[in-house]
């Protein structure tokens, strides 16, 4: 197998859903940052914010990337509603019960998607798209698309995090809330803002994915894994540590088909976190510690 072959076939898929990965990444580590608890209605919020943008596509004719802030938008406004609903009352309890009661969100959401669209495999658009050729690479639309707008939304959540008020608050509240409190900072305003963010992180996340792929009810519980690893491998707490445990775990996962069946890809993340779990608990960015 020559070297295009290789970059074709199993680096490029590795960078697409790890760019994939990396913004759910994002979202997993702002949630445990700042609110602390491991989230594990991630991937299945991603889900819904994927079918939302299929409901826009198939009732309203749009494209899937004029559909996808709208559905930004919304999924953003639900995640604030699930929190407001379901872990807000649960905020001074330990956080184990609040982790219990986002996998019983997960099984919810997962529930409402296979009740309104059912539970077989569905596409943005019908037909098979071909790959163009760039001086050797083969590379569709849709892979460019990922890549670019992944790297557009972390630059300006970054730039967003680093420069803005707010952005500054979130920091601040990261490091230590009730010193950030006691400096004036609305905590409450902080955990809702977290959660707009994260909701739109998890709808572009679970867009791209059907985009590249297919969209499938369980698309998100098997996504989730990988996502932690991400987060975990990068370090917790690190926007530029997911991005690049993203990165590494999407690669890592197409590269290993080259000498295992691809049944085993979930596997290797599996293999990611616990081998960093196990000799660098802080990732590779020195991230929190879970």
């Amino acid at each position: 197998m020559g070297m295009y072959e290789i970059i074709n076939f199993y680096l490029v898929p590795g960078v697409v859903v790890g760019s994939i990965y990396a913004l759910g990444a994002v979202g997993i580590t702002l949630v445990f940052s700042i609110l602390r608890y491991a989230h594990l209605a991630h991937g299945d919020l991603a889900t819904l914010g994927a079918f939302l943008a299929l409901g826009l596509v198939t009732l309203a004719g749009l494209s899937p990337y004029v559909a996808l802030p709208i559905t930004m938008v919304l999924t953003a406004a639900i995640a604030v509603a699930l929190d407001k609903t379901f872990y807000a009352y649960l905020r001074e309890r330990p956080k184990i019960v609040t982790v219990m009661a986002s996998l019983g969100v997960a099984l919810m959401l997962r529930s409402v998607v296979q009740m309104v669209w059912g539970v077989d495999s569905q596409t943005y658009s019908r037909g098979i798209v071909r790959p163009e050729d760039w001086f050797g690479l083969r590379l569709r639309d849709r892979e460019i698309v990922t890549v670019l707008a992944m790297i557009a939304i972390v630059a300006a959540l970054q730039l967003f995090l680093k420069y803005s008020r707010w952005g500054k608050a979130m920091r601040a509240m990261s490091d230590n809330p009730d010193l950030a409190l006691l400096s004036g900072v609305d905590n409450a305003k902080v955990v809702r803002l977290t959660w707009i963010i994260v909701g739109g992180l998890c709808a572009a996340s679970g867009v791209f994915l059907g985009l590249n792929y297919e969209l499938k009810a369980m698309m998100g519980w098997t996504m989730l894994l990988p996502m932690f690893a991400a987060a975990i491998l990068g370090g917790v707490g690190r926007i530029e540590g997911a991005v690049l445990g993203g990165l590494v775990v999407g690669i890592a996962e197409e590269m290993s088909t080259l000498v295992l069946p691809s049944e085993y890809k979930a596997a290797t993340a599996f293999a990611i976190l616990l081998i960093m779990l196990i000799v660098r608990p802080t990732g590779l960015l020195k991230g929190k510690v879970l």
